[in-house]
């Protein structure tokens, strides 16, 4: 080196005084020269010192906002609920992306029956889509953040509504848009929704003595069971897609969702939460 960074020059740096260009020299030279740094060093505060490297530190290891998460923030919805939302496994593109293929599968089979009363294969597999959501949604094997959602501080009540929430929209999202591809059946086509909602309920409910592999299995192969019998008893339209099976999944909502709220206290315990059991 033929020239060193004037000592008032590298206080002033230190100070975040220096203007350009005399900054930008400086800045070129003091990172190739190891008397300038330690000239640096012995005329910078410590405490301020350790405090910038504990912030570049902290901006360095933060995960960065994804779009989903950037779009929850925007929209006034808080830090750590945007994380766990965006967090969601069945957020993922994967899944979104099999439901998808799913439902356009099922949709084609279905419209190619045109003698058919009513949808009955689209009928029977939508409301299991939301159930199989929220199962895989919770647990060490399928949550990213189950660390972070068993040490979180809050209501563990709290956190299992929140991604069943965010569950429940993109399911029952892409079940309407699919119904949107049967026009033909009219508001038949929309008989999936309450079936769909009184599993997703029951299994919730069935959690904090199951499991959250267990309650939702148990609740769709129940499911399928039914539908199996159903068929081969009377054939049409299933029961549960008649105006009084309507009516007994309403039934079904209801009771199951206030045994939900009766035990919701449960999902504290670490032998009956969510995330705990395997």
């Amino acid at each position: 080196m033929t020239w060193h960074v004037a000592e008032d020059d590298v206080r002033a740096y230190a100070r975040g005084e220096l203007a350009p260009p005399v900054l930008w020299s400086a800045d070129t030279h003091i990172a190739k020269c190891a008397d300038c740094r330690a000239l640096l060093a012995s005329v910078t505060d410590p405490v301020a010192l350790d405090a910038g490297w504990e912030r570049l530190d902290a901006e360095l290891d933060a995960p960065k906002r994804g779009l989903v998460e950037s779009l929850l923030v925007r929209i006034g919805v808080a830090d750590h609920t945007a994380r766990l939302l965006a967090a969601t496994p069945v957020l993922r593109r994967s899944w979104l992306g099999a439901v998808v293929a799913l439902l356009v599968m099922t949709v084609f089979v279905t419209n190619s029956l045109k003698h058919a009363e009513s949808p009955s294969l689209f009928l029977g597999l939508a409301p299991l889509l939301p159930l199989a959501g929220v199962a895989l949604s919770y647990g060490p094997k399928f949550d990213p953040t189950y660390e972070m959602t068993v040490v979180s501080p809050l209501h563990g009540f709290r956190l299992l509504m929140i991604r069943t929430v965010a569950v429940l929209v993109a399911g029952l999202g892409l079940n309407g848009l699919a119904t949107l591809a049967m026009p033909d059946y009219g508001l038949r086509a929309l008989a999936w929704l309450l079936p769909a909602l009184a599993l997703t309920t029951t299994g919730l409910a069935l959690t904090p003595r199951l499991g959250p592999v267990l309650a939702p299995s148990l609740v769709g192969g129940g499911w399928v069971a039914f539908l199996l019998v159903a068929h081969n008893l009377h054939g049409g339209t299933l029961a549960p897609f008649t105006p009084a099976g309507q009516g007994v999944a309403a039934v079904v909502v209801a009771l199951t969702g206030g045994l939900l709220y009766l035990v919701r206290d449960r999902f504290d315990t670490r032998s009956a939460h969510p995330w705990g059991a395997a």
